[in-house]
C-alpha cells in the first residue's frame, strides 16, 4: 500500500497499513546543516524518498522566508531578520478602527489560501492588540472586517472548487491557539469566527472534497467546533493541547496529524524521543486509523536529535500494521 492510500485510509477510519509519518525542516535548518542534513536523509528512505537530495536548494530562502521587508497583497508589510525563518507582520493596514471603513480585498484573485488566511489575517489588518480589542468590545468594525477577509475568501475558494474534482483533500492552515489558551473565549470565538469557517468548509464537503486543517496553539476547546464546520483531518501541536485532553476529543472521532513536540526537539536528549512517538501512538493511533504523525525541526534541533525522530517514526508506523 503506498503513503497516499495509507494517509486515505487513516483519514477515513479504514484500517491504514501503516501510520502516515514525515519529517519537515524550514530552510534555516538546511542552511545551518547543509549535507549533513542530506546524508542524514538518504538513510530515511521511508521519509525521504530515493531521489537526490540537494542541501544548498532546500536551503533557498523565498517569500516571507527571505531576509528583509515583504508586502504582500493586502498591504501587510512582514519583516524578516533571520533568512530561512518565517516573518512576522509590523505594518498593519487599518490600525485604526476607522481605517476598517476603507479596507478594500485585494482584486487579484489566486486559488490559493495561504497559511493565516481567515483569523491570523485579521491580526496582520489590525493588529494583535487591536483586533483583540475589538472582539472585546464587539464594536460594528469587528462585523465589517470579518466580511471583507471572509468575501476574499469565498471568492478564492469558488476559484479553487472550480478547478478540484473529488476526491481530494483541500489543506488550510490558521493559528486560532496560543501557548495555554485560545486568545478569546471559546463563546466569543463560536460567535465571531466559527461562521466563517463553517461558511467555507462546508462549501468544500458540498463539493466532495476533504478538508484538513493545520493550527498551532491551544485549540482544544474548539476542535469539536472545527469537526462540525466539516475538519476531517486536525493538525494540532501536542504540547500546547495536551496528549490526553486530545485522545479524549478527537479519538474516532476526526484523524489527527499530530504535530510532535516542536519544543521539545531541541532541548532532549535523543533517548527521549522514542518513548516521546510511542505515547503519542498509543494514546491517538488504534488499527482502524485515525492517526498520522508529523514532525518539524528548526534550525535549533540537533543531528542526533533528528535522527532520533527518523528512527522512531519509521519503527512506530508500523505499530498497528496488519
Amino acid at each position: 500500500m503506498t503513503a497516499e492510500n495509507d494517509r486515505w485510509k487513516a483519514m477515513s477510519f479504514e484500517g491504514p497499513e501503516h501510520i502516515p509519518v514525515g519529517v519537515s525542516f524550514l530552510p534555516a535548518a538546511w542552511r545551518k546543516h547543509g549535507d549533513a542534513l542530506a546524508e542524514l536523509a538518504k538513510r530515511h528512505p521511508i521519509l525521504f524518498g530515493e531521489g537526490e537530495i540537494n542541501a544548498k536548494e532546500r536551503a533557498q530562502a523565498s517569500g516571507t522566508y527571505a531576509e528583509g521587508e515583504h508586502v504582500d497583497e493586502w498591504g501587510c508589510v512582514w519583516t524578516n531578520v533571520a533568512a530561512g525563518m518565517e516573518a512576522i507582520v509590523t505594518g498593519h493596514p487599518v490600525p485604526a478602527r476607522a481605517d476598517v471603513h476603507r479596507l478594500q480585498a485585494p482584486e487579484a484573485i489566486t486559488p490559493h489560501f495561504p497559511h493565516g488566511f481567515m483569523f491570523l489575517r485579521l491580526t496582520d489588518l489590525r493588529g494583535f492588540e487591536e483586533v483583540m480589542l475589538d472582539f472585546a468590545e464587539e464594536p460594528p468594525e469587528l462585523q465589517m472586517l470579518i466580511d471583507v477577509v471572509l468575501g476574499h475568501n469565498a471568492r478564492k475558494l469558488e476559484k479553487l472548487l472550480a478547478e478540484c474534482k473529488p476526491p481530494g483533500l483541500l489543506y488550510f492552515g490558521d493559528d486560532l491557539g496560543m501557548q495555554n489558551s485560545l486568545p478569546m473565549s471559546p463563546e466569543k470565538w463560536r460567535k465571531f469566527l466559527k461562521p466563517c469557517y463553517e461558511k467555507l468548509y462546508g462549501a468544500c464537503r458540498e463539493k466532495g472534497l476533504s478538508v484538513y486543517m493545520h493550527s498551532d496553539g491551544h485549540i482544544i476547546e474548539i476542535i469539536p467546533d472545527l469537526i462540525e464546520c466539516g475538519v476531517q483531518v486536525i493538525n494540532p501541536q501536542i504540547r500546547a493541547n495536551g496528549l490526553e485532553n486530545l485522545a479524549r476529543t478527537c479519538k474516532g472521532k476526526v484523524c489527527v496529524n499530530l504535530d510532535l513536540d516542536r519544543q521539545m526537539f531541541p532541548f532532549c536528549k535523543p533517548e527521549a524521543i522514542d518513548p516521546h512517538v510511542r505515547e503519542a501512538v498509543e494514546a491517538l493511533g488504534s488499527p482502524q486509523g485515525g492517526l498520522w504523525l508529523s514532525a518539524e525541526c528548526g534550525p535549533d534541533v540537533p543531528l542526533e536529535n533528528i535522527e532520533a525522530i527518523c528512527v522512531a517514526l519509521e519503527k512506530y508506523r508500523a505499530y498497528y500494521a496488519h
